[in-house]
């Protein structure tokens, strides 16, 4: 069973920065493509950044050059390296596992950006 486990989140004040991180378990994580999306209250969950098994990267027009997702394939762990935080970047942030047959997700973790 592929759980994911998120940690990181927390209250910033705008301009700030924080580290997500995704712990990944029951999966081989090397071969997994891996991803961060966020929520906003009101709103659709939205793709914030996706990592592929070679490293390459794709990021939302609204996060780039601010946020950096990364991977470490022998702690089976995906971060999301958040800078220049601003309000707007409140949400709860989840990671996602893309799988051949079912994608997972974890539960989330919450970031607010606030002064």
């Amino acid at each position: 069973q592929v759980q994911l486990v998120e940690s990181g989140g927390g209250l910033v004040q705008p301009g700030g920065s924080l580290r997500l991180s995704c712990a990944a378990s029951g999966t081989i994580f090397s071969i997994n493509r891996m991803g961060w999306y966020r929520q906003a209250p009101g709103k659709e969950r939205e793709l914030v950044a996706t990592i592929s098994t070679d490293g390459g990267t794709n990021y939302a027009d609204s996060v780039k050059g601010r946020l950096t997702i990364s991977r470490n394939n022998a702690k089976n762990t995906v971060y999301l390296q958040m800078n220049s935080l601003k309000p707007e970047d409140t949400a709860v942030y989840y990671c996602k596992r893309f799988g051949v047959s079912s994608d997972s997700w974890g539960q989330g973790t919450q970031v607010t950006v606030s002064a």
